[in-house]
């Protein structure tokens, strides 16, 4: 029998996971500031004093397509690729992350102990109506146990 533990995929799953979330707790621990009511573009073209028909010039563009995409900014319509092009003409770097809200093994274990929960209930019926419910520290172990060999398997059907 394989020992799931010692497949290289599962240590490299392991490693990528923990490696993440190292890199991201920092992140969310720092009040990253939100993005102005006009939206970052606008706001540094302003600040910089620039108007939006230099900028187009930067852009090969009309000072009407530079409002355009300031607007698409502002209401968050616009693609990475463009505003990639508009913080270059800026001289800005774009910094593109997700911030997870709880570390990634924190989801990943509540999400395993939701997924045993739900696969117990439906044997716990089954057992209850043959008088062999299992109750109280048996059944938190044995929530346990599911969770901790769910995500020990693979992930691709936990969501």
């Amino acid at each position: 029998m394989i020992n799931v533990l010692m497949t290289p995929k599962f240590g490299f799953d392991r490693l990528l996971l923990s490696q993440i979330d190292h890199r991201l707790a920092a992140l969310r621990g720092f009040d990253l500031p939100s993005a102005p009511r006009i939206g970052w573009v606008r706001s540094i073209r302003n600040a910089l004093g620039m108007t939006a028909t230099a900028l187009g010039r930067r852009l090969g563009m009309t000072s009407g397509g530079v409002r355009k995409l300031e607007d698409a900014e502002a209401d968050e319509a616009i693609t990475l690729s463009t505003l990639r092009k508009l913080a270059d003409s800026l001289d800005c770097e774009l910094r593109y992350v997700l911030v997870p809200r709880r570390p990634l093994q924190e989801q990943l274990n509540d999400r395993a102990r939701e997924l045993a929960k739900k696969r117990l209930r439906l044997v716990e019926q089954t057992m209850s109506l043959e008088d062999q419910a299992v109750v109280g520290d048996a059944q938190a172990l044995q929530v346990d146990l599911l969770a901790q060999s769910l995500l020990n398997g693979p992930r691709r059907n936990f969501w």
